[in-house]
């Protein structure tokens, strides 16, 4: 039996019921007596999640451990569960964190530097070793995080951050719930189990107006009259790195590619009623034909020369690879556009080929415009600019080809009921946690801080994954709530869906982007002050 990365323990009712509408209390009683202990391995995920009925198949049940979780049938076939995961009691508290060129996480010298110049002011510091936590392929001491004090409340925290600022230091009040640290936080989740032998809907990727533009999950739903939803991929968020609301990595909906692969990472492929996802790294090769001669198309329905969360292809800088929350360059690019865009093109240096249905050049033009509908753009800049204008005449023919394939080599073809949507890492595959921060570009070379905010710190989380009966599993968990509710680690959230079952799983927008509606109605607690947050798109479980 497999047990949940962190140490948590599960708060036990005084009273549960189960069943259609059925609700027990979660945090009503005395916690349970012993904590989960760090992750050991095993084959198969945890037993006991399944029954067989009286008809001979399998129906989903919860491990022991989650036996208390509140429990409520949506429809045949779709059960939501909910539950609150806790560390010990008194284990959290506030902390003041010093940081250096805005880092929390330094290097032993640095660390020790920084303890012997606020010893030297008249501070008791502490330096703390940040390992990397038990499912991640990284090992060994990410970095040393330097604190002050140990507080009660905000208030004396933010005290002592002032006394340290007045002494020339630069700190962050923290709470250590946030930390990742086994026997700490607390989290609150929700798990969707979607059976596709009893659930008679589909599962479908959405989006608002245009692939460009955010809406709230909860405006998506009600749209769509969808049972349930959630966000899904990451997205643009600021006009600095793009069109805010466009996919930061692979999109295709209704099987129409609308945004280009971060290349080898992971996406899960809905086909049909997508209920089957499979989770696949994937690389997109796009490019157009002209007069004999082919150029490369380095994305789609993106700003050029802006590659959020990088992964491009054609001398992209700093990296081809990913790299999460970093919005790579490339002066020389084709960009294609498409009439889902909802928008007119970004404007900018360069120009654009109108195409209409047949891919003929209707016009050049500088860039920023309408897509007509039934063709494309194709904007150009640097070098991409001056090859448009070399084979792209007006009243010409161009070929536009795409081909998404695995890291493998194999081919993903898409029929006009497929979808695909982004997101990263991979959490579980084939029945293990393993979560490759490096791999996934959530470690960014010379930043020892941003893995660790974005990956080992706990933050509200979105997950989607698979048992081997062939469930479906969406897990949200809240959090960034300081002193109420923490959220996830990555590789704690892979140990968690694990626990429940899962042999894959992947992790999707999470932070304030996560939402889960049923019936319209949010039913998790935003992380954002200003409440629930718009995004690029959503899985919507339609009737």
């Amino acid at each position: 039996m497999t047990a949940l990365a962190a140490t948590f323990v599960i708060p036990r009712p005084a009273t549960h019921r189960t069943g259609a509408g059925a609700e027990a209390g979660v945090g009503a009683g005395a916690a349970a007596p012993a904590a989960f202990a760090q992750p050991k391995q095993a084959t198969q995920p945890e037993v006991g999640m399944q029954r067989v009925n009286a008809q001979g198949s399998e129906e989903f049940t919860l491990p022991p451990k989650f036996a208390h979780w509140r429990h409520q049938r949506l429809a045949s076939g779709v059960g939501l569960y909910e539950g609150t995961l806790a560390g010990r009691p008194g284990a959290d508290h506030w902390t003041v964190t010093v940081r250096q060129d805005g880092a929390v996480l330094h290097g032993r010298e640095t660390a020790d530097g920084l303890v012997r110049a606020l010893r030297a002011a008249g501070f008791a510091p502490r330096a703390e070793d940040v390992r990397w936590p038990a499912g991640a392929r990284q090992r060994g001491t990410v970095g040393v995080r330097v604190r002050v004090g140990t507080y009660g409340d905000q208030g004396r925290a933010d005290e002592a951050r002032t006394a340290l600022k007045a002494a020339g230091f630069d700190a962050v009040g923290e709470w250590t719930g946030a930390d990742g640290t086994p026997g700490t936080g607390l989290a609150r989740v929700k798990v969707a189990v979607i059976d596709p032998r009893a659930y008679k809907g589909r599962l479908d990727a959405g989006y608002g107006a245009g692939v460009a533009g955010r809406e709230k999950v909860t405006d998506l739903a009600a749209r769509s009259d969808a049972l349930l939803a959630v966000n899904a991929g990451f997205f643009v968020m600021e006009e600095q790195d793009g069109v805010p609301g466009a996919a930061a990595g692979i999109a295709a909906y209704g099987g129409r590619l609308q945004s280009a692969a971060t290349n080898g990472r992971v996406a899960a492929v809905l086909r049909g009623d997508g209920l089957r996802p499979e989770f696949r790294r994937l690389r997109t090769e796009l490019s157009v034909t002209a007069g004999g001669d082919t150029e490369a198309v380095d994305g789609i329905n993106r700003v050029p020369g802006k590659v959020r969360n990088c992964g491009g292809t054609g001398g992209d800088a700093p990296t081809e690879r990913p790299l999460h929350d970093v919005t790579c360059t490339d002066p020389d690019e084709i960009v294609r556009f498409t009439p889902e865009l909802g928008a007119a093109t970004p404007a900018g240096p360069g120009m654009e080929a109108v195409l209409d249905a047949d891919g003929r050049v209707r016009e050049l033009r500088p860039r920023g415009g309408p897509v007509p509908a039934g063709g494309s753009v194709l904007a150009g800049t640097g070098a991409g600019e001056r090859w448009l204008r070399a084979h792209a005449a007006p009243g010409s023919a161009v070929r536009l080809h795409e081909r998404i394939t695995d890291t493998d080599g194999r081919p993903v073809r898409l029929t006009g009921r497929d979808d695909i949507v982004n997101g990263g890492p991979q959490l579980v595959r084939d029945g293990k946690v393993a979560v490759d921060f490096a791999g996934d570009g959530i470690v960014h070379p010379g930043d020892r801080s941003f893995g660790y905010a974005w990956g080992i710190k706990r933050n509200p989380r979105m997950v989607l994954g698979t048992d081997r009966a062939g469930r479906l599993l969406l897990l949200a968990a809240e959090g960034r709530r300081p002193g109420r509710i923490d959220g996830l680690g990555l590789t704690e959230a892979a140990a968690l869906i694990r626990s429940l079952g899962a042999t894959q799983a992947m992790n999707l927008d999470g932070g304030g982007s996560v939402g889960m509606a049923v019936d319209g109605r949010l039913i998790t607690t935003p992380s954002d002050a200003t409440g629930e947050r718009p995004v690029g798109d959503a899985l919507l479980l339609r009737r």
